[in-house]
């Protein structure tokens, strides 16, 4: 939709309107609980905790703030999960401000639960705020929407290998036409409990190189967590399973050569040195759990390169053996190590299309402090009770 230069100024913010918070790092607000008048029955939630899979079973609650430019982040409050009352004209469905961040929370052996880096969280969705401008959401509340979230709903967190999977987003709800920043906003939490990624452990995956779709661009949204990016994967990864693939991998959208990362995960290589490899941020998401990775093997000694890496490379090198494993990474499976890769050009294996020690080694290690059965030497672990 057209907008005159006319209608542009007058949709400006005045100078009086309250800005969004800078920073907003030690603010906080008091939330308002709200317990659901009718929760799911003990026996209903079990049945659905049997086997929940990920994604399609939701808990009993959700955490709600609202902005808006004249009072900021206000009416924290948590209350029973349902529908939003969407307005025809609502901005994000038209220009799609949107945000989200991926976080678990996972029971210890003593019944008490871990947030894993809830920090990092917080940090990146003020980042992706930035970027699609939007208000930034303070640190603090973020944390404390997650804990209540958690807190209420903890009869919802499985046992054994499972967790319940917290889904903070953001979106833009002004009601107006018209290309511009928008001045409301509705930040919630919703939590959805899975169970473990992997029935029998993680087997490797295969991936499928694609050639016709790029993912992002410098100057992008690529280090963005938006559903964009997301939407915009979907028909490279319905190519890659019509070649049978369960995954698509990207590379760079000026020289078409360049690995960037899966999906919605990113990747690593382990060579015959004993080191890592992973792509460069920038274009792609600087994930979490990513992070976490080069963190661990550094402190085990591991050499970790940052670094660009060809699709010609890694067809080269997995032929000599000079790769000894490539894995991808992400909240959701944690670590899931790549066997196969298929392309137009061809398909090859990595170390015979088997898990490698490197990878199945550094999942125990990091899945083992989010459940809080290793030691936490980087203070990752935020215990909610």
């Amino acid at each position: 939709m057209a907008v005159s230069i006319e209608q542009a100024r007058r949709d400006r913010p005045t100078p009086d309107v309250a800005p969004a918070p800078t920073s907003g790092k030690g603010m906080s607000l008091k939330f308002e609980i709200q317990p659901a008048a009718n929760p799911t029955s003990e026996k209903d939630r079990a049945a659905r905790l049997a086997d929940p899979g990920f994604g399609r079973v939701f808990t009993d609650h959700m955490a709600i703030v609202r902005y808006d430019q004249a009072k900021g982040w206000h009416g924290a409050r948590v209350e029973a999960r349902a529908n939003f009352p969407l307005d025809p004209a609502l901005a994000v469905l038209h220009y799609a401000q949107e945000i989200f961040e991926g976080l678990k929370a996972y029971k210890r052996d003593d019944g008490g639960v871990n947030l894993f880096r809830p920090d990092a969280n917080a940090k990146r969705f003020q980042s992706s705020a930035d970027r699609m401008a939007m208000a930034p959401l303070p640190e603090a509340v973020f944390i404390e929407a997650v804990e209540q979230l958690v807190r209420i709903d903890r009869a919802w967190i499985p046992g054994g290998e499972g967790s319940l999977y917290l889904r903070p987003f953001m979106i833009a709800s002004e009601v107006f036409l018209g290309v511009k920043p928008s001045a409301e906003y509705i930040f919630a939490v919703i939590a959805s409990p899975v169970g473990s990624y992997f029935k029998g452990g993680p087997a490797p995956v295969s991936i499928w190189v694609s050639e016709n779709y790029t993912r992002a661009a410098i100057g992008g949204t690529g280090a963005v967590k938006c559903g964009g990016n997301y939407a915009a994967s979907l028909r490279a990864q319905a190519e890659a399973i019509e070649h049978g693939c369960d995954q698509v991998v990207f590379l760079d959208a000026v020289e078409r050569r360049y690995v960037e990362e899966l999906g919605g995960m990113n990747v690593f290589f382990v060579f015959d040195d004993g080191s890592l490899l992973t792509p460069p941020l920038g274009t792609i998401l600087p994930g979490i759990t990513r992070d976490s990775i080069i963190t661990l093997a550094k402190d085990a000694g591991m050499p970790v390169r940052e670094e660009a890496y060809t699709i010609e490379q890694w067809r080269a090198d997995a032929a000599s053996g000079k790769l000894k494993e490539a894995f991808a990474c992400g909240t959701a499976a944690v670590i899931s190590p790549i066997g196969k890769v298929c392309s137009a050009s061809g398909d090859f294996l990595i170390s015979g299309g088997a898990a490698g020690p490197v990878a199945m080694g550094m999942r125990k290690k990091l899945v083992d402090i989010q459940y809080g059965r290793a030691p936490d030497p980087h203070d990752w672990i935020k215990k909610v009770f």
